[in-house]
């Protein structure tokens, strides 16, 4: 390095040291941790960069701090630096709680300058996707390329000419964050790409955002050891040091990111036989109960559990005793709403029973609502029962069809003697209620009534109760009670792998619905792929079907031929791991979508802020528990892993309760049975 590029470089630091000192400690130099951890690659500039570095920390007044160990990462050490600098780090660097004091450094106001590499770094972490903005696809040789500076006024780039003209390692990029906002973008023309991967009329290479409380920059230049000699370039490193370690907003300390150490989760009830869906008393008991029929009462603070009623259910296929809430009004006239299998008839019954403190009185049932069903064969029953804010009332039901004889594609068979085998006439059905998520009012004397805002006000187009259709098995729903907007986890079908002529490979979906609206099964799905027409009689396609304009034409449909336009996803996943969600890995598929923490609902000291407004989304199949963030707008963001180190049991409804914890039905490793790792959990905060 040559030692005028190092003494223009220390000139220039020293002077962002006059300014950039830690909050509140303004006799303190400032500090930046400068950590370059690789995985087996290690790029060739790396020493030539530290070497700039190191001799800046001796010369100038900023303290910098070299490190390769990433045991560095942790709440004490941290809290003495104002930036950390990702150096040409490559691949997974971090352990969870690692991240978990990277992030909350950050959510304190610290500042973060990404180098090059730092875009192939941490694939699997999200978070660090959207503070970094976007990530590494690939590159072409190394060669010379005309950089456009987008905003010359900004400090990182104001000493650079209009074009500038250099030659480094340039990435080509998946960007994952909307909001950042370009300083540098390369000229496509000027250089080859080498791939078709491009970045179309923009491809910045230089970008900062300011997020979750902190600063960031990337700067995807500084490759190769020419860049560490070069004036222009040193100068836009300092000037960037010198825009994070100014730090972002900061976030309140109710509002970090937890550690797992901060939650305790507690074995509440174990053994149990397929239980369903719980509800938290206003007294602090737990009722949850099983598909054969129990319903059970436990008392987290004598340890009590205890069977209250063991009601008669068919029990059989996917129905049973599926679906419990709790009237709002609950503590003043006790009543609450089950969803079962009666023995005596081929539906499956929403009723209101009465309880009297420690048992349901079966006299006091009021049939409200049936859903018709055949038997002949599976599947799918959903099941479901939520109240949202206004007092409404969701359930959700399955589309009733048997998914077996459709080689994993959409289960749309019309011909005769196959009506169990063909969806449109259940989910894509405007006059039958299955692969539905209804939504009613409870009056007083058991009866019901439609809410404004539902699909259809005019009966003769469709039932009027449905909120939500295109369901396949909509299994676990929730609704935000603030917002009132409904989500739940969709069951996708079996294709491993997508067809030219049938149509897309199988996907489970979290859907949010803010109004109501058809979802797409069987006709589409995730984001509205669509479904051949498919006529099984003669193995030939009739065309695909069309998401803006859905038509219906099956013999079994009795409702309208013409649909409302298919909604997308909002989150989709085939068995296979994505790039979009990585925190989901691969593997079998059952998504459920649990509540949206809001701290005013709870009614007792809860969870931390961190939590408040994310849906807790968690994947039967894969044992996991995530976290998911929106934006203002509602629109999804990202994921974050919550508790992953926990062996979590299938686990199968969840409920803030009054004490503010969280409680967790498992449902055990083995199907249709009784599990002893089948539980009740309650997951609490250490405040």
């Amino acid at each position: 390095m040559s030692h005028s590029s190092v003494r223009l470089l220390v000139a220039l630091l020293i002077a962002v040291s006059a300014v950039a000192v830690p909050s509140g400690c303004t006799s303190e130099p400032a500090r930046v941790l400068v950590f370059s951890h690789t995985e087996g690659f290690r790029h060739g500039s790396i020493p030539l960069a530290k070497e700039a570095l190191i001799e800046l920390g001796t010369s100038a007044a900023i303290q910098v701090d070299t490190t390769e160990n990433p045991t560095v990462f942790n709440e004490d050490d941290l809290a003495g630096y104002d930036a950390v600098v990702f150096l040409n780090t490559t691949g997974d660097i971090l352990d969870h709680p690692q991240q978990i004091a990277f992030q909350r450094f950050i959510q304190r106001g610290g500042g973060y300058l990404g180098i090059h590499a730092a875009s192939d770094t941490e694939y699997d972490w999200p978070w660090y996707g959207q503070l970094v903005g976007g990530y590494f696809v690939n590159h072409p040789h190394i060669q010379e390329a005309a950089l456009d500076v987008l905003d010359p006024d900004h400090p990182v780039v104001s000493h650079l000419p209009e074009r500038w003209v250099r030659t480094d390692e340039w990435y080509n990029i998946r960007f994952v964050n909307p909001d950042i906002i370009p300083l540098i973008s390369i000229d496509e023309t000027s250089y080859d790409v080498g791939n078709d991967v491009s970045e179309g009329d923009s491809h910045p290479i230089v970008w900062y955002h300011e997020f979750d409380g902190g600063r960031s920059l990337y700067i995807g230049p500084g490759h190769t050891n020419e860049s560490w000699e070069e004036a222009a370039f040193l100068e836009m490193v300092s000037a960037g040091l010198a825009w994070v370690m100014e730090g972002g907003t900061g976030t309140p300390e109710s509002g970090l990111a937890p550690f797992d150490w901060e939650f305790v989760v507690d074995e509440l009830a174990s053994n149990l036989n397929e239980p369903m869906e719980l509800a938290t008393l206003p007294d602090g008991r737990v009722m949850f109960i099983e598909r054969s029929g129990g319903i059970h009462l436990v008392d987290p603070a004598s340890g009590s559990v205890d069977m209250v009623n063991e009601m008669p259910v068919a029990y059989g296929l996917e129905d049973g005793l599926l679906g419990l809430a709790l009237d709002p009004a609950f503590e003043e006239n006790q009543h609450l709403y089950l969803y079962y299998s009666p023995l005596d008839s081929s539906v499956n019954r929403l009723s209101r029973f009465a309880f009297d403190g420690n048992r349901i009185d079966p006299a006091s049932e009021i049939p409200m609502l049936d859903v018709r069903t055949q038997r002949e064969t599976c599947c799918h029953a959903g099941g479901s029962l939520e109240f949202g804010p206004d007092g409404t009332l969701f359930l959700s039901t399955g589309d009733n069809t048997n998914p077996f004889e459709t080689d994993g594609f959409g289960p749309i068979d019309e011909r005769p003697g196959r009506s169990p085998f063909d969806a449109q006439g259940t989910s894509a059905n405007t006059q039958d209620l299955r692969g539905k998520i209804l939504r009613i009012t409870s009056e007083a004397d058991g009866s019901y009534s439609i809410p404004e805002g539902n699909l259809f006000e005019d009966p003769a187009e469709g039932r009027p109760e449905i909120y939500v259709m295109g369901n396949r098995n909509p299994f676990r729903i929730s609704i935000d009670p603030e917002t009132g907007w409904l989500y739940w986890g969709e069951i996708g079908p079996d294709a491993s792998d997508a067809s030219d002529i049938r149509g897309p490979r199988g996907y489970d979906e979290v859907n949010q619905a803010r109004s109501a609206g058809f979802f797409g099964w069987p006709l589409f799905i995730a984001d509205n792929k669509a479904y051949q027409d498919w006529d099984f009689a003669s193995a030939s396609g009739k065309g695909w079907f069309d998401p803006a304009a859905p038509l219906n034409d099956s013999p079994n449909n009795t409702g309208s031929v013409v649909l409302p336009p298919a909604q997308p996803a909002f989150i989709h996943y085939p068995y296979a791991a994505t790039l979009d969600h990585p925190l989901l890995e691969s593997g079998g598929r059952s998504a459920m979508a649990g509540p949206v923490f809001r701290a005013d609902a709870t009614g007792a000291p809860s969870f931390p802020d961190f939590f408040e407004g994310k849906l807790i989304m968690y994947e039967w199949m894969r044992h996991k528990l995530l976290l998911v963030s929106v934006d203002d707008e509602g629109d999804y963001r990202y994921m974050q892993a919550f508790l992953p180190d926990h062996d979590w049991s299938r686990p199968m409804d969840m409920e803030f309760g009054p004490d503010g914890a969280l409680y967790v039905l498992e449902y055990g490793e083995s199907w249709n049975t009784r599990n002893e790792d089948a539980k009740l959990t309650r997951i609490r905060y250490r405040r």
